[in-house]
């Protein structure tokens, strides 16, 4: 992928995200899947399908665990994926890693108003290309400005 492809899906992960509904608890994220070739293969969205349901989550939920276009995808997030969580067994750092993942494209490092993320570290450890455009966190802050006051 090129930096215009990354930033053009990454720019429709921010569009995505206008779909969450608003929470004082938690972030409003999108999340979109590429495979290797790069398809758009899945889309998630923040509670998109449950309260507490986080966008990657989402995301690859939507696809068999075993789904042979996961491993070498891309994913695209908005937000930095989560490292601590409390409503789920797992986080989405530890989603995108089991589903073979292999890049993260996100605009925003999480920033330590429910928790200290160490998402990009941890995803980077395990291997994982980490792709950050941090030009356009601002959208994203924007989106989230209701956490931000």
């Amino acid at each position: 992928m090129t930096d215009h492809d990354d930033r053009y899906w990454l720019e429709q992960a921010i569009e995505l995200s206008r779909s969450c509904p608003p929470l004082e608890s938690a972030f409003s994220v999108g999340a979109i899947i590429l495979d290797a070739s790069g398809q758009t293969i899945s889309t998630g969205y923040s509670r998109e399908t449950g309260l507490r349901d986080h966008a990657e989550e989402v995301a690859i939920n939507k696809l068999a665990a075993d789904d042979p276009r996961l491993p070498g995808s891309t994913i695209y997030s908005t937000l930095e994926p989560c490292s601590k969580r409390s409503s789920h067994p797992r986080t989405c750092t530890e989603l995108i890693i089991a589903a073979g993942i292999t890049r993260v494209v996100m605009a925003w490092r999480e920033p330590s108003i429910f928790v200290d993320c160490e998402g990009v570290e941890l995803l980077t450890a395990a291997g994982l290309e980490v792709i950050e455009y941090p030009d356009l966190a601002d959208a994203v802050r924007q989106i989230n400005a209701h956490l931000l006051a």
